[in-house]
């Protein structure tokens, strides 16, 4: 039997062992790597290959939503489940366009991710009921009034959402010029374009925004560089 393998990609060490708990005893799953961060999940998946990511939203140095999209980028073969205790129409639609195969909210999981892992494998999207529905109602409201569902432009780049999550984690330019290898320079006009399509213009309300859209979770935050 030919084994699906999985990355497990939370910074909980508590729900990735309940995790490998669940899946480990399923003769077709094999769990061949964990990560604790995103930019971590990004650098196994580009090593080990996976049938399958479980990935959180909320994690140090790169969230669930820029790794997905890394991940699908530059390893297309890797399908993504999101595994999150964010539900809203806003983070659903910003994975889903960022290539996630499906999305899972952790309070239902149990029943769901078996079955949503064998789903993902086999190329087909897979949704938290009460998520598919909410998506069904979506689109049938937009095929009766004929318009069509409605898609944001104003997303922040990869590399801007990667400096936005760095600065809401409290680290300086030069700290984050180091962690992304880019110049200085290179952070100020990030962090100038981040603040413009924002609208925000200082660390505090940028941490609010990161912490308000699941970019980091309220405790992650270190010492703000006010």
């Amino acid at each position: 039997m030919q084994r699906i393998t999985v990355l497990l990609a939370d910074d909980h060490t508590v729900v990735r062992q309940g995790l490998k708990a669940l899946l480990i005893v399923e003769g077709d799953i094999e769990i061949v790597g964990e990560a604790d961060t995103g930019r971590h999940a990004v650098q196994l998946a580009k090593k080990l290959l996976p049938d399958v990511v479980v990935m959180d939203i909320a994690m140090p140095l790169l969230n669930g939503l820029e790794a997905t999209r890394q991940i699908t980028k530059q390893v297309p073969s890797s399908k993504v489940l999101i595994l999150s205790s964010y539900s809203e129409d806003e983070y659903v639609q910003q994975l889903t366009e960022a290539g996630a195969a499906g999305y899972l909210v952790k309070q239902t999981a149990a029943n769901d991710l078996l079955k949503a892992i064998r789903e993902a494998y086999k190329g087909n999207a897979f949704f938290s009921p009460s998520i598919a529905k909410r998506l069904r109602d979506q689109c049938r409201e937009a095929f009766v009034s004929g318009q069509p569902v409605r898609k944001r432009n104003d997303y922040l780049t990869t590399r801007e959402a990667e400096v936005l999550q760095l600065i809401a984690e409290g680290q300086a330019n030069k700290q984050i010029a180091a962690e992304l290898c880019i110049s200085i320079k290179t952070v100020e006009k990030h962090r100038q374009q981040v603040m413009n399509k924002l609208n925000i213009h200082d660390v505090a309300g940028l941490t609010r925004h990161a912490i308000s859209k699941g970019i980091i979770e309220s405790n992650a935050g270190a010492k703000p560089i006010l």
